[in-house]
């Protein structure tokens, strides 16, 4: 074993939250490092332990881009404190810090391809942790603990697996399920979902594979040869998982297409090969769950239509709605940073977050107006999709800005008409359904 591999050894044994398992007083500090460094990770570790020792006390996450430290300068993107649940003061040096290093894979996705005279496409293939798939994470805003509960599903999946848990008296079978309306961001929590385990499980795994199958378009044009080509997908996804070093994560995309297709079969209105089809991708994921590296993610828009046979098999069926007020106000606010970052919006005026409202009493002064006019758009905004939130500001400058630079005062008053519009467009499109 080389001394690079003996100190990832000595790390995970130091550091059992690196092989997964999640505890309140674990603070996890993620370390990107630049693409092109060649410092070897344990001495990257070294640098940034000093970093934290040196600035221990943060106000919850917290991210250093710049350092103090020629090494750290060289060669390290960013140092962050992440997926911390609390803004008060938090003390590193009484905390277990489990540090995780990483950096990006810029290549873009290959494909996997399941027959070489016809290159017929199954499937979008990244290694993670992947470029195009940093910051998804942050951006993504949902209400009670979502996402922590997903990372913590897999970690204890992976724990289990660890401990040689017998599967058939303590079943899992590695399967999640996200449900709900288009446009509420489940295949971009399954990208995330997949870049924040690579990084998570850098102590365990060396790298990550993440397979995203569109199986509305694999199984609706090759409908014939359907339950052959399931076979040889899940044949492909088996030789990646027989890297033992890769965390394997697969994507299923509108899975409600299988089972769709199955029911029109049992109403004799669709050939017998669609039941194959069915039967098929069940028995892959009974064989699949046997290997411990490997996770399978499932979306679905139309939750009526999923086979029950299939949502037995998942562990955590997560319905994914439309944002609250709360995390719309919060999603908005993180586009308005944005915006006065890249001085669309100028000058630079303090939002106060929905938690410092909450403590003045919501009332309206010249410290509180922005924000409180931030939180009436945000009301108003209730029932658009996650999706279409994100347009809103571009839509607001797009639409009704007199200037290529905004006040934040106008800004908002251009939001605030931006949101009208849409909510008056879609009741035209559901009238006009």
């Amino acid at each position: 074993m080389d001394e690079e591999k003996m100190d990832v050894a000595r790390h995970q044994q130091q550091q059992p939250c690196e092989n997964g398992v999640t505890d309140p007083v674990q603070i996890h500090i993620e370390v990107h490092v630049k693409s092109q460094s060649t410092a070897r990770r344990a001495e990257v570790r070294t640098h940034v332990l000093a970093l934290l020792d040196r600035h221990s006390l943060v106000m919850g996450s917290y991210k250093w881009m710049e350092f103090d430290d020629d090494f750290l300068t060289k060669n390290v993107e960013s140092v962050a404190v992440v997926d911390v649940n609390t803004q008060a003061p938090l003390d590193l040096k009484i905390n277990n810090l489990c540090v995780h290093i990483f950096s990006l894979n810029d290549d873009g996705p290959s494909t996997l391809n399941l027959e070489e005279e016809e290159e017929l496409s199954a499937a979008n293939h990244w290694l993670l942790p992947a470029a195009e798939f940093h910051g998804i994470w942050d951006s993504l805003i949902y209400d009670e603990g979502i996402k922590t509960q997903l990372l913590d599903y897999v970690s204890t999946a992976i724990f289990f697996s660890d401990k040689n848990v017998d599967s058939n008296l303590v079943a899992w079978n590695r399967v999640v399920l996200l449900h709900g309306p288009p446009g509420t961001g489940k295949t971009s929590l399954c990208k995330a979902l997949a870049q924040k385990l690579s990084i998570r499980l850098s102590g365990r795994y060396s790298y990550g594979q993440f397979v995203e199958i569109n199986s509305h378009s694999l199984f609706s044009k090759w409908f014939s040869e359907s339950g052959k080509l399931v076979t040889k997908m899940f044949q492909k996804i088996q030789e990646l998982i027989d890297e033992k070093e890769a965390l394997v994560l697969v994507l299923i995309d509108e899975v409600e297409s299988l089972t769709a297709a199955r029911n029109a079969s049992q109403a004799g209105t669709e050939p017998s090969d669609a039941i194959r089809v069915v039967n098929s991708v069940l028995t892959q994921l009974d064989q699949i769950k046997r290997h411990p590296n490997v996770v399978i993610l499932t979306t679905s828009n139309v939750t009526e239509k999923i086979d029950l046979a299939f949502v037995d098999r998942a562990d955590i069926k997560q319905y994914i709605g439309p944002p609250s007020a709360h995390a719309v106000f919060n999603i908005y606010l993180s586009c308005l940073e944005e915006l006065m970052k890249r001085q669309i919006i100028y000058p630079r005026q303090q939002l106060l977050k929905l938690e410092e409202l909450h403590t003045l009493g919501y009332m309206k002064s010249e410290v509180t107006e922005l924000s409180l006019h931030l939180q009436r758009i945000a009301t108003k905004s209730v029932g658009l999709s996650g999706r279409t939130l994100r347009k809103i500001p571009f839509l607001a400058h797009a639409l009704y800005a007199k200037s290529c630079v905004l006040t934040l005062e106008s800004f908002l008053d251009a939001m605030d008409k931006a949101v009208l519009h849409q909510i008056k467009e879609r009741e035209k499109l559901v009238n006009s359904l």
